[in-house]
Parts: C-alpha cells; structure tokens; sequence
C-alpha cells in the first residue's frame, strides 16, 4: 500500500469498518478478458481465523456462470464518505473508509443455506431477523473465502481545522434536492 499513513492492519478496526458497509463488490473474471463487477448485500462470519463473506442470490444468472467458471474473486467495500471542503485553501478532498481483497468462492450447500441467509441478515439486524423461507428453493447462497485484505482511512477532519465543510454525501441529494 503506498500510502502506509492511512492502512488499517488490526483485525478488529477492518471488521468494525466491514460492518458499517452496506454492498460489497465483487469482481470476477468474464470471458471476454474485462472484470465483472456485482454490487451484494453480504454478511460476514470467521470458522476459527478464517473470513468468510456470505452472499446470495437467483439460481440463473451471468455471475453464477462466472463463477462455476472460474471461483477466484476480488472483492472491495466502503463507507463513511464525506467531502471535506477548505475555504481559505480553495481545495477539497474526499474522507471515506475502505476494505478490498480477493479469495475464492465456493457455494452452500442446500443444507446450510438457512444459515448462511441469517449471517447476511444478521449484518443488517442487530438480532436474528425472522424471514419467510417460501423464495429459499430460488435463492443460492455463496461464499467467499478470504484470502487476503487490506484496509484504509481518510479522515481529514482535524480539530484546529477552522472554517471547514463537511458535506456528507449521503444526505447531499436532500440539500441539494
């Protein structure tokens, strides 16, 4: 990583920053040479140290295929973006929190698929979330085993900054709306 000033190492600070993200991308080789890249709610467990990130989705479909094809996977995560605006130095910058990695995907078994829908669910729900399982015979469950990550942060609100904007791009569309 080249800025070092900004990489999260400890285990704990990424995972904290992993459950405050909503998607996680994930990037997988297309025949045509290109990446594919898909947006997915995901939930996240550990089976001793190893990661897993879980995901689900159709039975049918071009990521599907993508993936019996080839199960090596990259995949990337963000959150807490804002603009930060300095006016007395007319310049701006962009503060957010990151995680990326790759792994390899393997897919559930039908009798671990319930478990694998609550881990995602629970990534949204502070408590186990009751879902219907009429759709469960339509949906797949997948995971990703993480091989490697890395983490970043930019957070360039500084105390002694004085006459600083902080435009937080999730509530720009109703200021600007």
């Amino acid at each position: 990583m080249r800025r070092k000033d900004r990489e999260i190492t400890d285990l704990n600070e990424i995972v904290k920053i992993m459950n405050k993200c909503d998607t996680c991308r994930i990037a997988l080789n297309d025949e045509d040479g290109y990446p594919y890249i898909v947006p997915l709610n995901f939930g996240m467990e550990f089976e001793g140290d190893q990661m897993y990130l879980y995901f689900h989705g159709a039975r049918l479909g071009k990521k599907l295929d993508l993936i019996r094809r080839d199960p090596r996977a990259a995949f990337e995560m963000d959150c807490s973006h804002n603009i930060l605006m300095y006016e007395e130095l007319m310049s701006c910058t962009m503060g957010y929190e990151s995680v990326m990695g790759n792994g390899t995907i393997e897919f559930v078994e039908e009798e671990k698929k319930l478990d694998a829908l609550k881990i995602i669910m629970r990534h949204f729900h502070s408590e186990d979330f009751a879902f219907s399982t009429k759709i469960m015979p339509a949906t797949i469950a997948f995971r990703l085993k993480v091989n490697n990550l890395s983490a970043k942060r930019r957070d360039n609100i500084k105390p002694d900054q004085k006459k600083v904007h902080h435009l937080s791009l999730e509530n720009s569309s109703e200021q600007n709306g």
